[in-house]
């Protein structure tokens, strides 16, 4: 089967089909005909200073080696296609060494090829090279399965190291336990699917002979809501709260999220390019569903509230400069105990509260699904099902009815 190549504006593509290779093997295409193999290093992320905003930004560390190995870009005899398909071979197992040598200087681990590792080691150096959104999530669950090897005395002695052959199914079954009951809502489902991830690179790596995973579930109802949500009282109550100490960013960032539904990691990323001043519109891809779906673009109307929250700066400039999630997570928390909030908050809870409130003031469920970004109604329909118990325990709040 050919390789699909996606070109990019360098002339460059990427061969590598796995999004977890760190290298990732890839080849320019040259004037003379052939292409030229190289490597792309993902080196994690820096803090650094912009010379023009002054402002705090991640700096991506990158580098590429070339492997003074050469495809032919069309070959037109067997000789060449042949010549193509062992260049190609030598570079894969080149790519393959240079991960191991980059997993080997970064955490001082190298896979051996018996198996005899400390799967623990692998679960981390897989969570310092992954790349995607959700790698807090992969840390998560790394962290629960250890957590879990600890609280539970049948597997406490792997909590240090396991074998990836010791790590059997019913081994598993008792991890999903674990976690629904620690967790409420889908916060069992969502760290199992991460961990389900991560074994499955391994069975891809060759790491596992096989999935234990397989046939184990975590079940939802996705009809239902699960979390907290916070009414409008309370959303007053929470804007008039005032501590000291309290980061004004993070304040408005998380009223932003009530008033217009966006999860964190769409809110921190947000610059001032995203808004449209004369139109009166936020316009942004939304990270978890971008490249995903057909709904991934979101655009949500600014009132004049919404435009002073935000306020006016360069177009490269980031609307709200926000510290880690867990940082994040923790000024919440503290900022709703002080609000005399006692309900489980968390970041998450502002988009959910914002269609349960918008939906309570007479929003049409297609208008929410739009305002939230999803393709369709499916998940959409829990927040009726949430407006439709607050009703009832409305109702429920009144004297009992005498006659």
């Amino acid at each position: 089967m050919a390789l699909k190549k996606n070109y990019r504006a360098d002339n460059t593509y990427i061969i590598s089909t796995d999004s977890t290779d760190n290298p990732k093997l890839g080849a320019k295409v040259l004037s003379d005909g052939r292409e030229s193999l190289f490597l792309d290093f993902y080196l994690g992320y820096d803090m650094a200073v912009s010379s023009k905003t002054g402002k705090e930004y991640k700096r991506v560390n990158n580098k590429r080696e070339y492997l003074s190995l050469y495809l032919w870009q069309a070959p037109r005899t067997p000789i060449e296609r042949q010549q193509n398909k062992e260049t190609l071979e030598l570079a894969k197992k080149i790519r393959f060494e240079r991960g191991q040598q980059l997993l080997n200087d970064v955490e001082g681990y190298r896979l051996k090829k018996d198996k005899d590792i400390n799967f623990l080691d692998w679960m981390w150096a897989y969570y310092e090279a992954y790349t995607k959104g959700d790698k807090r999530h992969i840390k998560r669950a790394h962290d629960c399965f250890i957590d879990f090897l600890n609280a539970t005395p049948e597997y406490s002695k792997f909590s240090k190291r396991v074998k990836p052959e010791q790590i059997s199914k019913d081994m598993i079954v008792a991890f999903t336990e674990y976690l629904q009951h620690r967790f409420v809502g889908e916060g069992a489902h969502t760290l199992y699917a991460r961990f389900k991830k991560i074994i499955k690179a391994a069975v891809e790596k060759d790491v596992m002979r096989k999935n234990p995973c397989n046939g184990v579930v975590i079940k939802i109802d996705n009809g239902s809501l699960k979390k907290d949500v916070l009414s409008m009282d309370e959303i007053k109550c929470l804007i008039s709260t005032h501590y000291h100490g309290e980061s004004v960013n993070i304040r408005r960032a998380f009223i932003f999220c009530l008033y217009c539904g966006l999860r964190w990691c769409d809110v921190k990323d947000l610059t001032f390019a995203n808004v449209d001043y004369a139109n009166r519109l936020l316009k942004f891809e939304q990270a978890k569903t971008k490249g995903h779906s057909s709904a991934s673009s979101v655009v949500i109307p600014l009132n004049d509230g919404l435009l002073k929250l935000i306020g006016e700066g360069n177009r490269d400039e980031v609307i709200f400069p926000l510290p880690s999630h867990n940082m994040c997570l923790k000024a919440l928390r503290h900022w709703t105990a002080r609000a005399g909030i006692e309900k489980h908050i968390t970041w998450h809870c502002a988009r959910h509260s914002f269609a349960v409130n918008i939906l309570n003031n007479g929003a049409n469920i297609k208008t929410v699904a739009s305002l939230l970004g999803h393709s369709g109604l499916k998940h959409t329909e829990k927040y009726t099902r949430a407006v439709d118990s607050l009703k009832a325990e409305a109702i429920n709040s009144l004297p009992e009815l005498e006659l």
